[in-house]
């Protein structure tokens, strides 16, 4: 960041990139972390590395225990079921990324304060940390898409608009999310038995060992159970690829099953769509103890889920979630609204994050004075 004289005004760094704050140091500007994730998980842990540094706490001793803790950000004791892998893992380095956040000028977190306003006080509050800003909406666009995207783009909405209001059950894992076989089966099982209209974004998992991301099956019915995609004709669809935004924007779309990346959560809550929570990895845990715990405005699946535990997520307990969310009198769906009419209003002039956006301007020009 660089003022019209040239000089510059500080570091603007991702999230793991905090030895870059060294270099900020040595060149006399303040550095900002960007976290993408939400305030209540940057303070559980930013809490987990005080108790490991300040207080001799190691977090491995709690994992795979039932052990719960009291954070500042949540209103609710956090289970260690939930917290995010890493935190387990020394060897990763985590805890040590997250102590340096307590070095810098101030932390930019992609949440806005109508959604996380205890978590957004509680870390105001604390002297030893920077000041936070909250300044979403930083929804990721989709970028160019290829010739193909766009012709299946198309081929999804138009199947959409063929289907009634709030209708349609979107069921979707994010870039790098899938699921093996037995478990695709259990989904597909649960939504035949529902009777729910569904789009299913289906992908393959990499192969075991591998780095790329999940993949697209040349013919579904490899994985699903024998005469689903017929019985299901009609009423249900089985794609690959799905361009998420503009699906959850459908006036068709009624419900959201979710990994609970951070990203989707922001683009249910600005869609005005109800989740039924499913996390497989990173902070998502967290992120759906959130909704369904602390804010009570998502339907459980199985918030400590993880992918690589081994565990088979039933078809009754994926169908009684489903037909839980779908039900257009479930209370969760007028806390979605209320929510999602809030969205607008931060970022219009006056609104909480247009104030925000404010504040850490007028503290990279300070900076640069």
């Amino acid at each position: 960041m660089e003022n019209q004289k040239g000089r510059l005004a500080g570091f603007m760094l991702d999230m793991c990139c905090t030895p870059m704050i060294d270099v900020a140091n040595e060149l006399g500007a303040p550095a900002y972390i960007f976290f993408p994730s939400g305030s209540a998980p940057l303070g559980l842990m930013l809490h987990l590395q005080s108790l490991r540094d300040d207080h001799g706490k190691n977090s491995k001793e709690c994992e795979d225990s039932d052990v719960e803790i009291s954070i500042p950000t949540y209103v609710n004791p956090v289970p260690a079921k939930v917290w995010p892998a890493k935190v387990f893992n020394k060897e990763t380095g985590f805890l040590d990324y997250i102590r340096r956040y307590r070095e810098t000028r101030g932390i930019i977190v992609n949440t806005f304060l109508e959604f996380e306003h205890h978590a957004i006080s509680s870390l105001s509050a604390d002297a030893r940390i920077p000041p936070v800003y909250p300044l979403w909406p930083m929804i990721q666009g989709g970028g160019e898409e290829t010739d193909e995207n766009k012709r299946k783009r198309e081929e999804i909405i138009a199947w959409l608009d063929e289907q009634p209001h709030s209708s349609v059950l979107f069921i979707c894992f994010g870039t790098n999310g899938s699921l093996e076989g037995d478990q695709v089966k259990e989904i597909a099982i649960a939504l035949e038995q529902s009777g729910v209209r569904f789009l299913w974004s289906l992908r393959k998992p990499p192969p075991e060992g591998t780095i790329e991301f999940p993949g697209e099956y040349e013919n579904p019915e490899q994985v699903l159970p024998e005469g689903f995609l017929r019985n299901t004709t009609g009423i249900g669809k089985v794609i690959g690829w799905a361009p998420q935004m503009a699906v959850l924007s459908h006036p068709a779309v009624g419900g959201f099953v979710s990994h609970c990346d951070w990203n989707s959560i922001l683009e249910s809550v600005w869609c005005g769509v109800p989740v039924a929570a499913w996390p497989l990895f990173a902070e998502q845990q967290a992120n759906a103890f959130q909704l369904v715990k602390e804010y009570e405005m998502a339907v459980e699946i199985k918030i400590d889920y993880r992918k690589d535990s081994g565990v088979i997520v039933a078809a009754g307990t994926i169908e009684s979630a489903i037909r839980k969310l779908m039900d257009p009198d479930n209370k969760i769906r007028l806390k979605v609204k209320e929510l999602h009419d809030k969205t607008r209003a931060a970022l219009v002039e006056g609104g909480s994050s247009h104030n925000f956006l404010g504040r850490l301007l007028e503290d990279i020009m300070d900076n640069a004075h």
